[in-house]
């Protein structure tokens, strides 16, 4: 089984944490520290016990954060810069990984009023542990100080700084502060973009691939005006960065866009689509088979994206769309395609009994494409006898005052953090109604 997630920030982190800053302030408490750091940490999750950590650094870190910041500089592992985050350790000479998330949030929860010599901090924190969450606050509270910083670090000699100026501002960053102004007004960050198209590093070109597709869920023309703009005479590493940068666009059948990729026009040939088995249950792999003849004479170039469309908690169905196969069909030309999908839960999705439905989106198009959907069905694991309960229970369930039966029966549903059948919320507690509680 694989280590959970979460224990990337561990005791062995905190330890390691406790002996640096020690080593870089002797008047340090490392003793309080590392009582207060371990103090609950097993139950949390990753971004909970960043944050928890955060909390035990402010508590003994010295309040003066000029003096917090430069015995958090001193503590840091020696490096050049250009050093694979991956790489990098804890070791005998510095800190360097996970256990700088806690003090990159440090930075940003104590150094807004100091924001010059904050932002000089997080410089060197990212080149041993990315400060994409943590420089978001500034551009929040400073923008014009932020900007000009992260446009002044798009020429810096690391590529973990160069990255920090595109990722760090990126608008709906993953687990970050949703920067709104920049998803209402993107352009404070097109220069910044410009500036990276073409870095020599493919993990710097890969946010800025991340950041376009970021701006094209709010504003897609000016994505799609940026691919038309840039993309001839386009080098392979460019070409690479558009097409990434186009993938929300490409999935959604944008015709600007596929236009731009030659991939305009509808499928000329026949399409045969089935998926086996019809029957599953919740964490097994349905296998995909697709059988394509073309009928054109020229040869077709083909994105072929699939739609899943889940069942969801009120029995409802909704798509999410999913990379299937890139290919050129030659004339006349005959292939068949397989996949597998995986139906396994993940902490974004969680999947319903029911009867779900796959279609085929080939360059773009929907059912445009002229291929039948399929319907697979899955299964949870049976019911225990607990959740045979839960279920009467609903069925009993009395209307609220002023309420209907169903909504009695979806408060009851919410309620339960055991599954299947009932859709939860993890971080919901059993209550009193509930008969697990």
């Amino acid at each position: 089984m694989a280590e959970p997630f979460k224990n990337l920030i561990n005791r062995e982190g905190v330890a390691a944490m406790r002996r640096h800053l020690s080593r870089t302030r002797p008047a340090f408490d490392g003793a309080r520290f590392e009582a207060l750091a371990l103090d609950g940490l097993e139950s949390l999750e990753l971004k909970a016990r960043a944050r928890h950590l955060c909390a035990a650094l402010e508590a003994t870190l010295p309040d003066d954060f000029e003096a917090a910041a430069r015995v958090i500089e001193a503590s840091l592992l020696p490096v050049r810069g250009d050093e694979e985050l991956g790489e990098m350790r804890t070791g005998a000479a510095g800190l360097a990984g996970w256990p700088l998330w806690p003090m990159t949030e440090f930075v940003a929860r104590r150094g807004l009023a100091s924001p010059e010599r904050a932002l000089r901090c997080l410089h060197a924190l990212t080149k041993r542990f990315t400060a994409e969450w943590a420089v978001r606050p500034f551009i929040v509270e400073h923008p014009a100080l932020a900007f000009a910083t992260l446009k002044r670090w798009t020429t810096d000699p690391s590529p973990h700084v160069r990255r920090l100026a595109s990722e760090g501002s990126r608008p709906r960053l993953p687990w970050g502060l949703q920067l709104k102004g920049l998803i209402v007004d993107p352009s404070p960050t097109l220069p910044m973009l410009e500036a990276l198209l073409d870095d020599p590093s493919d993990y710097v070109r890969r946010s800025v691939a991340n950041h376009l597709n970021d701006i094209a869920k709010d504003h897609p023309a000016l994505v799609v005006d940026w691919v038309v703009r840039h993309l001839p005479g386009a080098s392979a590493e460019r070409r690479a960065l558009l097409k990434h940068a186009s993938r929300t666009l490409i999935k959604q059948g944008d015709a600007r866009m596929l236009e731009a990729w030659g991939l305009g026009r509808r499928f000329a040939g026949t399409a045969d689509f089935s998926i086996t088995p019809k029957k599953l249950r919740v964490g097994e792999s349905p296998a995909m088979t697709l059988s394509l003849r073309s009928s054109a004479k020229k040869a077709q170039p083909l994105v072929i994206d699939y739609a899943v469309h889940h069942v969801k908690a009120s029995g409802e169905r909704t798509p999410k769309v999913f990379k299937g196969w890139t290919l050129t069909l030659a004339p006349g030309e005959s292939r068949t395609l397989t996949k597998t999908h995986s139906m396994r839960e993940v902490t974004t999705r969680r999947y319903h009994p029911g009867r779900h439905a796959m279609d085929l989106r080939i360059n773009g198009g929907g059912g445009r494409s002229g291929v039948r959907s399929e319907a697979l069905t899955s299964r949870a694991s049976s019911p225990t006898r607990r959740h045979r309960s839960l279920r009467a229970a609903r069925r009993r369930a009395p209307a609220p005052a002023g309420g209907s039966r169903s909504a009695a029966r979806a408060s009851a549903r919410w309620r339960c953090r055991h599954r299947p059948p009932a859709p939860v919320a993890p971080d919901r507690a059993c209550a009193g109604s509930c008969p697990c509680g």
